[in-house]
């Protein structure tokens, strides 16, 4: 009778309709050493002829986990928590900024009020208060260096089957780490360092809408909400474009999956969805005061598709974003240069804000080594 093969102390199981699993030589059952005794529908095969699953790059970095710090591999959930299977995990995502004065998160106050609005629109009942919440995003960020943005999650950590969860108790992660390295150049296959684009090819998406108000506000940062313009944005990537904006329900102009559009229309005026429609940015909000600073005329009014087609200028603001121009819609170009005026004087004012070079708006960096 033919028995299991050995690779070093572990044995690998390998399903007749495919999938593997592995265990210890010492925790098989003994029963299930011979081809007779093993599990119906597994065979055992040597370790070393089954192709190794990719695992994802090793990130030294910690992450806040309900009060307590614990390694990146080790911030997991249940494949059947309610978070994963319905979408509910809310979260929320800031800049971390290199200033003089040390790391800076950019505007903590507003993302975490934003964060505890989300929450309570999409009903998850969270225990921490917006004090214990800024001091855990300054922890963490504190406690890795170098990281460059952080995101704060709150979510459903509990197996559940009804869209009700049973057990109500969520739980509050905070990651801080470098997008770039820790994450994009991993992933990369080419192994070579992708560069985000200064200026992006715009596809206005005409199949996909954006979120509604009486399905989900428009105002909550939640993972359902993303579904739609994954898709809608993976499409226009095959087409070759960047990025995608999308209209709302009355077919105006609304914002992107993760930005906010602006437009200078042909009388030279800064024009951006009215708030009403759109994800409140925090970014978008900053660019909005300082235009009003700068003496930059803005208004916030509806706009139609075809506003894109007379713009001077249209531009993206966003948390990764910060301001970024866009070269042309739809394959044709916008106005007679990229960046235009407007979007390269904000552009500018913006980084010298985050950057901690602009003492009338340093209110809006919490350094993370003076909290």
């Amino acid at each position: 009778m033919l028995r299991f093969v050995r690779g070093s102390t572990w044995v690998r199981f390998r399903g007749a309709v495919g999938g593997f699993c592995e265990r210890k030589w010492e925790a098989v059952p003994p029963w299930w050493r011979t081809n007779s005794g093993a599990p119906r529908f597994f065979v055992c095969v040597p370790r070393d002829t089954v192709p190794a699953v990719q695992q994802q790059p090793r990130v030294d970095r910690l992450i806040w986990l309900d009060g307590e710090f614990v390694p990146w591999e080790r911030a997991t959930v249940h494949i059947l928590s309610h978070s994963l299977q319905r979408g509910s995990l809310v979260f929320d995502y800031m800049s971390v900024h290199q200033t003089p004065r040390g790391a800076a998160v950019f505007r903590l106050d507003l993302h975490v009020q934003r964060m505890l609005r989300s929450c309570e629109l999409m009903g998850l009942p969270l225990r921490q208060g917006a004090a214990l919440i800024s001091e855990a995003i300054i922890e963490t960020a504190r406690a890795n260096p170098g990281a460059k943005a952080v995101k704060a999650s709150a979510y459903f950590p509990s197996v559940e089957v009804d869209v009700v969860p049973l057990d109500t108790r969520v739980s509050l992660a905070i990651a801080a780490y470098d997008p770039q390295a820790d994450i994009i150049d991993p992933l990369s296959q080419s192994g070579e360092r992708q560069k985000r684009a200064k200026q992006v090819r715009l596809w206005l998406e005409k199949q996909t809408h954006q979120r509604r108000e009486d399905i989900v506000s428009p105002q909550a940062k939640v993972a359902a909400n993303y579904a739609a313009s994954m898709t809608a944005k993976a499409r226009a990537l095959e087409h070759g474009f960047d990025e995608i904006l999308l209209v709302d329900e009355e077919n105006q102009l609304a914002e992107g999956p993760t930005t906010n559009v602006f437009v200078v229309d042909g009388g030279g005026v800064l024009c951006t969805p009215p708030e009403r429609r759109v994800l409140r940015g925090v970014t978008r909000q900053s660019i909005i005061e300082l235009a009003k600073a700068d003496g930059i005329e803005l208004r916030e009014v509806p706009l139609s598709p075809e506003a894109l087609t007379t713009a001077r200028e249209v531009f993206l603001t966003g948390t990764s974003a910060g301001v970024l121009p866009v070269v042309s819609v739809d394959g044709r170009p916008v106005g007679t240069s990229c960046p235009g005026p407007v979007a390269e004087s904000l552009s500018q004012h913006f980084e010298r804000v985050t950057a901690g070079r602009d003492p009338d708006f340093d209110h809006w960096l919490c350094y993370v080594d003076e909290a």
